[in-house]
């Protein structure tokens, strides 16, 4: 019986370490997936400015190309 008992606590033991290991993985996740948006958007941020600055350039060209 107490072989029983023992064997009940190993697994208990073992499924809430299984649990808790799958939260972190979650966790570890959730952060790659948080600094990958973060770079897209310092990508995005950063692409905008270079439009804007061609935009810029461009808008000068035609002005002085209209006088």
């Amino acid at each position: 019986m107490s072989k029983s008992i023992a064997l009940s606590l190993v697994l208990a033991t073992s499924l809430g370490l299984a649990a808790c290991s799958g939260a972190a993985e979650n966790a570890a996740n959730a952060a790659a997936n948080a600094a990958e948006s973060a770079s897209n958007a310092a990508d995005n941020a950063m692409e905008a400015a270079s439009n804007a600055a061609d935009n810029a350039a461009n808008a000068a060209s035609n002005a002085a190309n209209a006088m």
